[in-house]
């Protein structure tokens, strides 16, 4: 029997012995293993001083010697350690139902084969990692304006390539923290909806709140930082919103990719890639270059407009899991 047909078997018994009530219940514990990791370690606690500043909306304040913030070189160490260990039990607990289902009946390569597949540990191709470089053609046309691309006038490798990307800061925003995040919320959690026979609207759509859910906590360190006052609390309170907003929807697209592909990889690159870039920013990118203003705003549109017209074209895969 070949694997492919092997796997379908297999995936079709699995689909009935998960409910989405149990779906539910996993993606929830995948969270809470994620954003709970960081605060079981000392080393990856932040700590803050209990005193009020009042100061200009905006401005963070200065730090104090005993506190310990998200940035801090030793926190984000910590952290990092933490978030690898919570992703490998993760993966660990998304694919037993595999293991117990079909360990007795294929031989120990073709069930490892099977669970890698189910936690999209697969290569779909080139063109689904191209397809966030399209959306973010405005972007990047800015970049190419100012000088900033790779190897461009403005661009050095030790300033802009290895002092950011091997830095602490960098290995958790385009390294580690993509990898752990998509592992988790996108493989682990879409693979329980698929296992309960979820729709894929529905994995589409709700999985990502679970990756939205996962930033909340970031607003008690905006709080923190910028004073403990009303203000402080504001500024959380809009920074929270617009982050849940923002991963959603970022949510909402990797979770296709991830469907449609089979694979985290294209989760994985669109994620790093997203990082890199940082959001979209029109006004900021017309007012660095005012002359290139029409130019510009073509571009962005250009990007969005081919974007739809290769999202589906360049993102199905024959062989993916999860997208019959």
């Amino acid at each position: 029997m070949s694997f492919a047909l092997q796997q379908a078997g297999v995936v079709s018994r699995l689909s009935n012995s998960l409910g989405v009530s149990s779906a539910h219940a996993l993606a929830a514990v995948y969270t809470t293993l994620y954003v709970g990791s960081i605060y079981l370690s000392k080393g990856a606690r932040l700590s803050f001083s209990k005193a009020k500043a009042y100061i200009d909306f905006g401005y963070s304040r200065p730090k104090e010697m005993r506190e310990r913030w998200r940035d801090d070189p030793d926190v984000i160490r910590a952290r990092l350690v933490a978030v690898s260990i919570a992703t490998i039990i993760c993966c660990v607990m998304a694919a037993d139902p595999v293991r117990e289902i079909a360990g007795n009946e294929l031989d120990r390569v073709t069930l490892l084969r099977l669970t890698l597949s189910h936690l999209g540990i697969t290569f779909s191709g080139l063109l689904p990692f191209l397809v966030t470089p399209v959306l973010y053609l405005g972007p990047l046309y800015s970049r190419f304006l100012v000088g900033t691309l790779p190897f461009q006038r403005n661009w050095t490798y030790e300033d802009d390539f290895v002092s950011v990307v091997f830095s602490v800061t960098g290995i958790r925003n385009y390294v580690v923290a993509p990898i752990t995040e998509e592992v988790v919320f996108r493989a682990c959690v879409l693979s329980a909806y698929h296992l309960a026979n979820a729709s894929k609207a529905r994995m589409i759509l709700l999985s990502p709140l679970a990756f939205g859910a996962a930033h909340i906590h970031h607003a008690w360190e905006t709080y923190n930082r910028y004073g403990r006052s009303p203000a402080a609390l504001k500024r959380a309170a809009i920074g929270t919103a617009f982050q849940f907003a923002y991963t959603t929807l970022f949510g909402f697209y990797c979770s296709y990719l991830f469907l449609r592909t089979g694979s985290v990889l294209p989760p994985i690159a669109a994620h790093v890639f997203c990082n890199v870039m940082g959001v979209p920013q029109p006004g900021y990118d017309i007012g660095q270059r005012p002359d290139r203003k029409l130019a510009i705003i073509l571009a962005y549109l250009s990007g969005i407009s081919l974007f739809v017209y290769v999202l589906q074209r360049w993102t199905y895969t024959e062989e993916s899991l999860f997208w019959s």
